[in-house]
Formats: C-alpha cells, sequence, structure tokens
C-alpha cells in the first residue's frame, strides 16, 4: 500500500457541511453521540482528518466506498464523483474522447448540444459548489477567535496555518473549475453566514480576480514546493494555478497574462521537478513515486473507492477484445475511445512502418520430436509457398535435437530418414541436428524420392538501403530474427548467410519469397527490424526506433474511423492509465486501482510556458527547448527534436494533445484556441454529425443549470441557454 496522506474522515467532512444550518452553534446535542462542530473538534487530531475529507472530495463520491450515503443527490453516485465530472466536461466535448454509452444525455456533450436541464452538467455544478462549501466551512472553523474558544494547542495551531492555506488553494481550485466551465456562477466563502440568504452572483472578472488574489496571498503561506505530504498541496501547486489562469486570462477577462503565465512556469521548472523518465509511468499505479507529478487527485484500492475516478477513466475505456488484466482490473466497461484526427497527431502508432501480416493458409507440413516433448506443435512448420509439395521454412535447433516430419498434426504417420542420407521413409529414423543453429529446411514430398535438406545458415540485412550487411540474431523464446539499423533510400533484402538463398518483397505485400527482388526503402529513418520466418508464411515488421511513444492506443480488433459512436471496436481504445505497478505488479484491487490522477505535473508547465513566449512574442530558442525536452522523451533521443522554425500556435494545441490527453486539458485547450466551436478544426462527430460541424459559440461555456436558476432569483442564465 503506498504510504501518502490518507483521504478516510469522510463522516467528519459531511458533517461541517451540514452543521452549519444550525443557528445555535453553541448548543450542546441531547444525543452524546452526535457528532457536531462542538464535539468533533475536542481531538485537535480532527483538524487534519477533516483536511483530509477536503482533498477526499476530489476522489470519492459519498460516506462510505464505493457507494452509499452520497455528498450529492439526483444523480448516480459514480457518475457524480468530482473527477469523473471534471473528466466529462473536459474531455467529451472535444476531439480526446468519445463515449458509447447511451445514459440519459451523456451521448451530448461530443454532440456539443447539451442543454441547461443537463442532469451531468448539475452533478457537476454541485460538486463544485458542494467542495466550495466544505472549504468555506473549515475556514470558518479554524479562524483564531474559534481556536481561542477551543484553547487549540499552539504546536496544532502553528500546523492549522498550513492546513487553511490548503483549504484556500482547494476552495480556488474549484473556483477555478467553476470559473472556466460555466464562468458567471453564484459566489459565497468563509464570510458569509450560511443558509441565511441565496448567494449572490459574480461575473468572471470579479471571479477571476478572487482566484487570483487568494492564491497570491496563500503563496507565502503554503510549505515550499516538493515539501509537503504526497498528496497536499504546497507552493507547486499553487503556482501551477496561477500559471493556468494567466494563461486564460484573455479567454476569462479579455485581457492577455501571459507575461505572468510565463513567471509562474520558470517558477515550476526550476522548483526541483524533473520530467518522468519513462512516459507511460506516469500514468500507473505506482505513480506516486513520480517527481514530474505537482499536484495529484490520490487513489487506493483498498482505502478510496469509488465508480468514479480513475475506476471511471481506466475501465471505461476497456472493451471489445482487450484483455482487462493488462491493465490491472477485473474487467471493462466498453465506453470510451479516442477520434483519429488525435490518433493522426502521433504519426506511425508505435513507430510501425511495415506490419507483420496475417498468417496464410498454405499448404505446410509439422515437425515433432524431442524438442516439443515428443508431440506437435503446429507453429512448427514449413511451408509449400507454390502448393508443389516442395516445403520450404526456417526452424532454429539446439544440438542434439531430432526430429521426424508429419503430413498431419499428429504423430500417428511420419516419416523419418534411416540412413541419415537425406532421403525420406515412412517411420523412419528421426533425424538429428548435431550443431545448435539457425536451419533452412527444404522438404520434398514428391514421389517417389521423398528428401529433406537442412542448412545452417545465419542471417543478415542486405543492400544499398544498409550499406555493409547486418547480421539478424535469433530469439529462440519468440522464434522471431531482428535487429535495430539505420536505413536509407535504397534496396533491402534478407541472406540466408550458409547458402545462396535470399528473401525479397518486391510487391510490397509484406511477405517475403525466395529469389524475389529486394524490399524498396524510399525513406532515411533509424529502425528495428523483425522477421517473422518460422511460421505460416514468412512476413517482417519494420518498426522506427524513432517514433512519439506517447500514443498509448488499442487499435487490435479496432476500427480507426468512427461510423458508429455506440459501437466500442470504433475508434481506438486509449490504455494509456492502468492499475498496473512499473514493475509489472498488480494494483491492491482488481476493481478500484492504485493509481493517482496527475491533475498538475511539470510537462504541462514546459508546454505553457512555450504558448505564453509564442502569444508575448518572446525567446523562440527557449520555447523550442521546453518543446524539445517532452519530445526527447517521448522519441527517446532528438529524433523527434523541433526547429524554432517548426514552433508555431498550431504545434502547440497539437502537441499538448500528444503529451496531455485523457489529462482533463483538452476542452480549455480549444476554447482558448478558438477551436472547440468552430470550423476551424472538425473531427468525427463534433457536432453530432460523423464529419463534424460548427456549432453555436456559446457552447465554449456551460450553462448554469436550470434547477439552480429556478432556485435563485439572483442568477441569470449564460448567453445562449
Amino acid at each position: 500500500m503506498k504510504q501518502t496522506f490518507k483521504i478516510y474522515a469522510l463522516i467528519i467532512g459531511l458533517m461541517i457541511f451540514n452543521q452549519g444550518c444550525v443557528k445555535d452553534l453553541d448548543t450542546s446535542p441531547l444525543d452524546n453521540d452526535l457528532v457536531t462542530s462542538g464535539n468533533v473538534y475536542e481531538n485537535e487530531d480532527t483538524y487534519k482528518q477533516v483536511l483530509a475529507k477536503l482533498y477526499a472530495g476530489l476522489a470519492v463520491s459519498g460516506q462510505e466506498g464505493p457507494a452509499g450515503n452520497s455528498d450529492i443527490g439526483g444523480i448516480d453516485e459514480g457518475f457524480g464523483q468530482y473527477l469523473r465530472g471534471l473528466w466529462y466536461h473536459a474531455e467529451l466535448p472535444t476531439d480526446e474522447a468519445v463515449i458509447g454509452w447511451n445514459d440519459q444525455t451523456i451521448a451530448d456533450f461530443h454532440d456539443l448540444d447539451w442543454t441547461e436541464s443537463d442532469s451531468f452538467i448539475a452533478a457537476f455544478y454541485s460538486r463544485i459548489f458542494y467542495q466550495i462549501s466544505l472549504c468555506n466551512e473549515f475556514i470558518r472553523q479554524t479562524e483564531p477567535d474559534v481556536l481561542d474558544e477551543r484553547e487549540v494547542s499552539q504546536a496544532t495551531r502553528d500546523e492549522i496555518v498550513d492546513f487553511r492555506a490548503e483549504a484556500r488553494f482547494l476552495r480556488a481550485l474549484s473556483y477555478w473549475h467553476a470559473l472556466d466551465h460555466f464562468r458567471n456562477v453564484p459566489f459565497v466563502t468563509e464570510l458569509d453566514a450560511v443558509g441565511a440568504t441565496l448567494p449572490m452572483q459574480t461575473n468572471a472578472q470579479d471571479l477571476f480576480n478572487y482566484i487570483e488574489a487568494e492564491l497570491l496571498a496563500i503563496e507565502s503561506e503554503i510549505k515550499d514546493a516538493r515539501s509537503n505530504e504526497y498528496g497536499r498541496a504546497d507552493k507547486g501547486a499553487v503556482w501551477m494555478l496561477l500559471a493556468k489562469l494567466y494563461l486564460n486570462a484573455e479567454v476569462y477577462v479579455s485581457s492577455p497574462r501571459y507575461g505572468d503565465c510565463l513567471t509562474y512556469c520558470e517558477k515550476l521548472i526550476g522548483a526541483g521537478y524533473s520530467l518522468e523518465a519513462e512516459y507511460p509511468h506516469l500514468f500507473l499505479a505506482d505513480n506516486h513515486n513520480s517527481n514530474e507529478i505537482i499536484f495529484p487527485v490520490t487513489f487506493d484500492g483498498i482505502n478510496t473507492r469509488t465508480w468514479g475516478g480513475m475506476t471511471f477513466i481506466i475501465r471505461a475505456g476497456i472493451g471489445g477484445g482487450i484483455d482487462p488484466a493488462e491493465s490491472g482490473v477485473v474487467s471493462g466497461w466498453g465506453g470510451t475511445r479516442i477520434t483519429k484526427q488525435v490518433v493522426d497527431n502521433f504519426g506511425d502508432i508505435g513507430g510501425v512502418l511495415v506490419e507483420y501480416q496475417p498468417k496464410s493458409n498454405l499448404p505446410q507440413v509439422y515437425l515433432g520430436g524431442d524438442f516439443q516433448g515428443n508431440t506437435i506443435d503446429t507453429d512448427w512448420a514449413v511451408n509449400s509457398i507454390n502448393s508443389d509439395k516442395i516445403y520450404e521454412g526456417f526452424q532454429y535447433f539446439e544440438a542434439g535435437n531430432s526430429f521426424v516430419i508429419a503430413p498431419n498434426p499428429t504423430l500417428s504417420f511420419v516419416y523419418g530418414d534411416n540412413g541419415a542420407d537425406g532421403s525420406l521413409e515412412i517411420a523412419g529414423d528421426p533425424i538429428i541436428v548435431n550443431e545448435e543453429g539457425l536451419y533452412y529446411i527444404k522438404i520434398d514430398m514428391n514421389t517417389p524420392n521423398r528428401s529433406v535438406e537442412l542448412i545452417k545458415v545465419d542471417l543478415v540485412a542486405s543492400g544499398s538501403a544498409v550499406g555493409s550487411d547486418v547480421p539478424m540474431t535469433w530469439d529462440p523464446a519468440t522464434r522471431i530474427a531482428s535487429a535495430p539499423m539505420t536505413l536509407s533510400a535504397g534496396d533491402l533484402s534478407f541472406k540466408a548467410v550458409g547458402s545462396d538463398l535470399v528473401l525479397g518483397d518486391s510487391d510490397g505485400d509484406g511477405y517475403l519469397t525466395f529469389a524475389e527482388n529486394p524490399i524498396n526503402i524510399d525513406y532515411s529513418e533509424p529502425v528495428e527490424i523483425f522477421l517473422n520466418i518460422s511460421k505460416q508464411a514468412f512476413t517482417y515488421q519494420i518498426a522506427s526506433t524513432s517514433f512519439d511513444r506517447r500514443g498509448i492506443f488499442n487499435s487490435d480488433g479496432q476500427n480507426l474511423d468512427i461510423d458508429n459512436i455506440s459501437e466500442f471496436n470504433e475508434g481506438y481504445a486509449v490504455t494509456k492509465f492502468k492499475n498496473i505497478a512499473s514493475d509489472g505488479t498488480p494494483g491492491s484491487d482488481t476493481d478500484f486501482p492504485d493509481t493517482d490522477f496527475p491533475m498538475f505535473r511539470l510537462a504541462d508547465a514546459y508546454l505553457m510556458g512555450a504558448e505564453a513566449i509564442l502569444r508575448s512574442g518572446g525567446d523562440l530558442g527557449t520555447a523550442t527547448d521546453y518543446v524539445n525536452a517532452l519530445r526527447e522523451r517521448a522519441y527517446k533521443g532528438s529524433g523527434g527534436n523541433i526547429s524554432t522554425s517548426d514552433l508555431d500556435l498550431n504545434f502547440i494545441i497539437e502537441e499538448r494533445a500528444r503529451e496531455l490527453y485523457w489529462e482533463c486539458h483538452r476542452r480549455t485547450d480549444l476554447v482558448r484556441f478558438n477551436l472547440l466551436t468552430t470550423s476551424d478544426y472538425l473531427w468525427d462527430w463534433k457536432g453530432g454529425i460523423q464529419e463534424g460541424k460548427a456549432v453555436e459559440d456559446f457552447r465554449n461555456v456551460f450553462p448554469i443549470p436550470a434547477s439552480d436558476i429556478n432556485a435563485n432569483p439572483n442568477l441569470t442564465q449564460n448567453t445562449g441557454y
């Protein structure tokens, strides 16, 4: 179990939210078991436990995990969890996600045609303000005069200084989510009496000013960057939220603040955080060990259970033929995928330039013997490429192995070689291999002179595309020959040294045959080549070693194009997040992940800094260095590096998708680039049609839920709704 800040004080948290409606807080309860602010804080340890509830508000959905006694009503508890609601609003309206379910109005998100009566919007809105209310109440209960009345010790008061700063950060975070998604919202702080009056509505400018002022005020009070317990906010989290506020200031309040954004990005870059060496490790069950994550929403499969959060993000993305165990969970929910427009941003997924071709139904004979337990493994076969009863192939043997030849996958009728002279006889002696190595095997089953020929060979890649011959290494476990090499434009073939055999593929169909013309290579790139020549048909794969490794998708059994959103196999699946540790160990529970959600991480600071430089006319060399720091990790070297002439805003918005997809940034980014609603960028099913279409600009902001408008005459609906 990971050692981190524990978020389990749930019943206490609900109490502090509800007790604010009691008019006389000094009244002692008649029931000695009733929990109120009058007795809950008798134990000074409770202050930290109630702080834990504030953090838990981002991760869990109620007072019992994974469900039971929900914090908010009116919707399924899993749907109403904070992170799940944030993910719906940040990802589903964009090119990064579609969902195949038909739950209530969920399809309206990707169609961008939601209404003010949408229950999912109401749930997220309610969750934001529930969280704000919890933070307000905790701040009220830790005011100096309240602590004086309780005679709180100085040691606890010193801790409470930190606790209050963190609570104010969490409140600012939720108010930022309110500003970003809803703009003009009801506004309450700890200074407002609970339940005395209906909240008044603020506007984007005033709310922006408030969030900024709060973050600047606590910057000097909260713990230094990287010095707090994992899972708790510190200066790094404050700087990140300020940077995000300033990056989007032109959208929120029509006043650019890119210079301020860059200032705080530079603070983060210099604060001692570092990029995780392996990109996939950021999204695994032990990502709490990463020095890149600035502020996470923490989860634990035993202690922090929810049907939202990471449970939803991981399991909703698994369906079809995907094995859930490969992501460390017991089952998938068959819902979410990604559009081809984002996938295409990555170029060749997995770096594959030439893909293995499927098995072909060639006539074949089988090899059986002691090396496979005196049975027949149907993969140990040689094929008749021309269907002429001449079978050719490659197999690797250890010294002393022996085999017989079976026309069918059974040892009941076999051929052997009685005199070791190359001629075959029914029920003849096993053929003995004296020297370990890879062998070319040729079996002629034409009567009357059936024969077998074995030639020990070494495979090399050859031709003008490689220059000098490159030896291929045989892997006995996978029974595949491979080698890294650098290709350039020219011819490529594979020689079986020790014979006059040459394999080529002049027609480019992905199948290798003997005496065929070489493969034509028309690019220059470092690659690894794999030859699968010991099974049915000879196929090969050419994979670039300089490719973007951030595209973590499942394409097996999936169509890239989405003709029908409700079909899970249409659209690639995203397998970026997993409930498996970096050493392959599964999480503590297969229903509920241990994987934390990286709400803020250093890579985003690099990209925000680069964008701020571009938008403010700063040093392009620095901006390019920021971007290349991420691309060198993605490409495992400088193969993906860009120059200053490559860097523009279009590159930034595409790079943000490549680096940050499914991390709840995309809608905000597309709004900032004026791409969410316009025809300047279309993706599958944007606006509810397959080819995509523009929608009304007012959908850059979500509506205030109709239920709140109807209940509070102080509120005015956002334009367009």
